[in-house]
């Protein structure tokens, strides 16, 4: 499958995108907080409205323990399939070095990059050819063999089954295209994409079972996409910085059912906008 930059950022960008949120729901709970501490300061002042004003600060109250809960939850969930994510990623690495194929592992444990002693590329070239054919074949058996515990779903005997939802699961494995400094920067987008789908095609003539790895929403989960020279390995204007960055990366993504939570959040969030005007109301004596 052949994604565009936007939905391969989207993709890329959604365990962040979720911290954000999560990062923003605890300073909600600090404004819960500091309304509180206000309630109780102003609450002998306001004896005639002091059955309103306990009723809205209980349920306020209640509202900010839930959410607490629920974040936390989310957290444990999003750390939780972090360490699966790495574990999968070092079980890859440890299995390619047994086959003297060299692969480093990104310091988010996000990315596997296919090191040029391992896959390289000729320049503007998108072949593989010789030992860089023989060990991208390698590389999706090893995949395929892995993976196998990482998937949400697969078919298998012509039927798909899928695993339970409360245990991690890939969402998508990119595999990367990415070309050096050299040449023309339009004709470097098509480079690398056609490097990454070289690879794609390779693997899945190796290890056909990949395409049967899908993810929750039934899609399979290997896509391909390029990156031209905007994401270096090697920064150093060097021919051996060069050579380095026409490579490959693996990028994986995995499931935190992103979006459903975020719309429970949402609603939370909503509703208890409704506790801190009652309260504030409350506070001031409003009618």
């Amino acid at each position: 499958m052949i994604v565009d930059e936007d939905s391969h950022a989207a993709a890329e960008e959604g365990e962040n995108y979720f911290v954000s949120m999560t990062d923003m729901m605890v300073g909600v709970l600090f404004i819960f907080i500091i309304m509180l501490m206000v309630f109780a300061l102003d609450f002998r002042t306001k004896t005639d409205t002091q059955k309103i004003a306990l009723e809205a600060a209980q349920q306020a109250a209640d509202k900010v323990n839930e959410l607490e809960k629920e974040i936390r939850r989310h957290i444990s969930a999003m750390d939780e399939a972090a360490v699966a994510r790495r574990t999968l990623l070092e079980r890859i690495r440890d299995q390619l070095a047994k086959r003297n194929i060299e692969v480093v592992i990104s310091p988010k444990s996000d990315v596997l990059r296919i090191t040029e002693n391992a896959v390289h590329f000729g320049s503007d070239e998108s072949v593989l050819k010789g030992q860089a054919e023989l060990n991208v074949e390698t590389i999706a058996r090893i995949l395929r063999e892995v993976l196998v515990d990482y998937v949400a779903c697969r078919v298998e005997g012509g039927a798909r089954t899928c695993r339970e939802t409360n245990t991690p699961a890939i969402e998508t494995v990119f595999i990367e295209g990415h070309t050096d400094i050299t040449g023309i920067d339009q004709n470097n987008w098509r480079l690398s994409t056609a490097r990454a789908s070289e690879t794609f095609q390779k693997m899945i003539e190796s290890a056909p079972e990949l395409r049967t790895f899908s993810n929750r929403d039934d899609q399979e989960i290997l896509s391909v996409s390029g990156y031209s020279s905007t994401r270096p390995a090697d920064r150093s204007d060097t021919t051996e910085a060069w050579a380095a960055n026409r490579r490959i990366d693996l990028r994986f993504v995995m499931e935190n059912d992103n979006r459903e939570r975020l719309e429970q959040l949402r609603k939370q969030t909503d509703d208890m906008e409704g506790e801190i005007q009652t309260l504030i109301k409350a506070i001031g004596g409003a009618p």
